[in-house]
């Protein structure tokens, strides 16, 4: 199989700027409230999505899937932005990306009832693993807290969950382009309740505030959610691609070393390691035990 015509590769390429947006949201919020943020960062999104729009001449929605797109922009980018950007007021990057990585689960019990998937016993095994890393990850220095920010974060998991699923629907009759573009189009003119704040802090900020909404517009939404909508198009389960979100905390820790000097501790090595032996199990554990189980003794020897 081609590497391009594999949903591991878009979905690998989603959770890498999806790390990016946790830290750069952070960064962010030292410069704009949260909503403004929000919209500022669907702004630059939506001016790409535009752009690549009339350049692969991309067709509207049928009438009857107008619906679907609506309650895809609403639930994914509406609802899930505001909470999320909320919820990184009082919250760590890192922090939030955990919380966040239990949207695979949420994904796959949805899935179960709403798509009639199943995931074999080594797959629903990778998924107990992945949480075990998450629950390492804020339980093991006794950091976690219920604070309003967690709550918001749950809350904008759920949301996300059923973006993931909606976008499974959407991909059955559209490109993953166009079922991120026209969703986040959605998004974007919900959002638009906070353009007169926005245009307010955007005055008061100097330039590279508004370069950093800008990546997070065009890498970590536009292009993140493109190839997001296309890893559901290209696999066979839902559960298959949400699972890669188990990563981002991993990868959000490294990049807020890098760009925000938030330092990883123990608990975050040890987390991130069990995570990444489940992604391995869930992805691989089945071929690799079978493949063992064929094989003869003595052919170890």
């Amino acid at each position: 199989m081609k590497i391009k015509d594999s949903y591991h590769t878009y979905a690998i390429i989603t959770i890498i700027f999806w790390s990016l947006a946790f830290v750069l949201t952070r960064v962010g919020l030292h410069y704009f409230t949260a909503f403004p943020l929000a919209f500022l960062r669907f702004f630059f999104a939506s001016l790409a999505i535009v752009v690549i729009a009339l350049i692969k001449k991309m067709k509207w929605p049928q009438k009857s899937d107008i619906k679907w797109f609506v309650a895809s922009g609403a639930s994914g980018f509406f609802i899930y932005m505001i909470l999320f950007n909320k919820a990184c007021e009082t919250v760590t990057a890192a922090t939030g990306s955990v919380i966040v990585a239990t949207v695979p689960v949420m994904t796959a019990l949805f899935a179960r009832f709403v798509y009639k998937e199943k995931l074999s016993a080594f797959q629903w095994s990778a998924i107990a693993i992945e949480f075990l890393g998450v629950v390492v990850l804020t339980l093991m220095n006794n950091a976690f807290s219920l604070n309003h920010g967690i709550i918001w974060l749950f809350i904008a998991a759920i949301f996300l969950s059923i973006y993931n699923l909606l976008q499974r629907k959407l991909t059955k009759t559209y490109s993953g382009l166009q079922a991120s573009s026209f969703s986040i189009l959605v998004g974007t003119l919900l959002l638009a309740i906070f353009l007169p704040s926005t245009v307010k802090e955007v005055q008061s900020v100097s330039p590279a505030p508004i370069i950093y909404a800008a990546i997070l517009g065009v890498f970590s939404t536009a292009i993140a959610y493109a190839t997001w909508a296309e890893a559901f198009k290209k696999a066979k389960k839902a559960s298959s691609v949400s699972n890669y979100m188990f990563v981002t905390p991993f990868l959000t820790t490294i990049l807020g070393l890098i760009i925000a000097n938030e330092k990883p501790d123990a608990a975050t090595y040890i987390g991130g390691g069990i995570i990444l032996i489940g992604l391995f199990t869930f992805n691989f554990g089945e071929r690799v035990f079978r493949k063992l189980k064929k094989e003869k003794p003595q052919d170890f020897l």
